[in-house]
């Protein structure tokens, strides 16, 4: 049998087979989404927000509770996911208003811009090389040691880096653990 019978001929209409047209019905995923550490709801929603797209302005205005629906979710986990996708750098949102007709401005829906994934993976990236790198002060500082020794005013009973570090890292740092699953480090705060 000929092998050029079956390529887009009649009767390929007649199989479950049929020629798949990549303009209408699909759209694309870029591979490198996968390897920014996602969690599967972020991946679902930057999936359907690529889905309903204006390819020619990489942007689109559709609400949480669409989304919610759409994806099975409540309208709270794609309002989180969301700032999670805005913090990876892979969509950037837009507050729009609408006009009533009563002529009163009230608040529309969010307008998504998808962001090239080059600026995701080389923010993803650096965050990486941060995060593998130690930081380091500068030994001097062109002041006097007296001057630069800080005060452990309300640290009584901590060691000294405890009381140097700033109670915000603290806190972000938790939260991150958190976020990973980690309840608490030993020797940790």
């Amino acid at each position: 049998m000929d092998h050029r019978a079956h390529e887009g001929g009649v009767g390929m209409l007649n199989t479950p087979y049929v020629k798949k047209d990549t303009i209408k019905n699909f759209f694309p995923v870029p591979n490198a989404v996968f390897d920014l550490g996602l969690h599967h709801m972020e991946i679902n929603i930057y999936a359907y927000l690529l889905r309903i797209e204006d390819r020619r302005t990489y942007q689109c205005i559709v609400s949480y509770p669409t989304i919610a629906r759409k994806l099975g979710v409540s309208v709270n986990t794609v309002a989180k996911y969301v700032a999670a996708l805005e913090e990876h750098g892979l969509i950037r949102t837009e507050r729009t208003e609408i006009i009533t007709r009563d002529g009163l401005k009230r608040n529309g829906c969010l307008r998504y811009t998808i962001l090239p994934i080059k600026n995701a993976l080389a923010l993803c990236y650096e965050r990486q090389m941060e995060k593998a790198l130690p930081l380091r002060r500068p030994r001097d500082t062109g002041r006097p040691a007296a001057a630069r020794k800080r005060p452990a005013d309300d640290h009584a009973g901590l060691p000294q880096r405890h009381a140097r570090r700033d109670r915000g890292q603290i806190l972000r740092r938790r939260r991150l653990l958190r976020h990973h699953g980690v309840r608490r480090l030993p020797g940790a705060l």
